[in-house]
């Protein structure tokens, strides 16, 4: 229970699903975890969930738009301020698209290469000092089953999360001389919040919703956002000491299909 003790991590998208369930197991295995999200009431909601369900969380948040490079640094800043080392970073932050590619504009590329990619690039940036000082840094980047896959009307969101993937392997390339490993996994269908969000929204309720997926992996139905945290817990932890530029599919056997 204490595998992260006197460990610090920085986990973006960290105001509700996989970000807060990883924030959650983080804290539960010692960490002190300052999560990053652009919605501040989210934040609110998931430490206060966090502190309730977990005794002695050290917690913390930090409003920022993950596009931002400015913030990016001003968050690891206030990471270095609060808790005085970072030792994980956890780039899970995302925004989705629909569009088809023969539809999608300039514009809508844009966005999401600006928090899907650049924004994952902006905070290694600016966390590597830090992580490079803890002298065993860890970087996880949350990619996307379908980043190995394919599917239609995802393309943006989907081309994003495999560049993700090629930025992984040159992290680890370049930063295992500071004994940083960076390593990415790729989840299936998760059932978070927003999928439930998106299908209320449509007149859908969440019992119906998850009679769903049962074709998208092999086990045949959505993973829940713990089930996507342990592997992220266990790849940034000592016991994956030896795995650095990996990229781990926890999608329930969808890539093999």
């Amino acid at each position: 229970m204490n595998r992260f003790a006197n460990k610090v991590a920085l986990i973006t998208g960290g105001g509700a699903g996989i970000g807060a369930a990883t924030a959650r197991v983080f804290c539960g295995e010692g960490a002190a975890v300052l999560l990053v999200d652009s919605d501040a009431a989210a934040l609110d909601r998931t430490a206060r969930h966090i502190i309730e369900s977990v005794p002695g969380a050290h917690i913390n948040s930090f409003v920022a738009d993950i596009a931002d490079e400015v913030l990016a640094l001003a968050a690891a800043q206030h990471c270095a301020k609060v808790f005085g080392q970072l030792d994980v970073l956890v780039n899970n932050a995302a925004m989705r698209n629909y569009s088809p590619i023969a539809k999608a504009n300039l514009a809508e590329w844009q966005a999401m290469l600006n928090v899907n990619l650049i924004g994952a690039a902006n905070y290694c940036r600016a966390a590597l000092p830090l992580l490079r000082a803890s002298g065993h840094g860890s970087i996880v980047n949350v990619s996307s089953c379908y980043a190995v896959t394919g599917r239609k009307n995802m393309g943006l969101y989907d081309a994003t999360k495999a560049g993700l993937l090629a930025l992984t392997r040159t992290l680890a390339h370049e930063e295992a001389a500071h004994g940083i490993r960076a390593n990415a996994i790729c989840p299936g269908s998760t059932l978070t919040d927003f999928h439930v969000g998106r299908a209320e929204a449509a007149g859908k309720s969440v019992e119906t919703l998850k009679t769903e997926r049962h074709d998208t992996s092999l086990i045949g139905r959505w993973a829940t956002p713990d089930e996507i945290a342990w592997p992220i817990l266990w790849l940034a932890s000592n016991e994956a000491a030896f795995i650095t530029g990996a990229t781990l599919m926890v999608d329930g056997g969808l890539s093999i299909i």
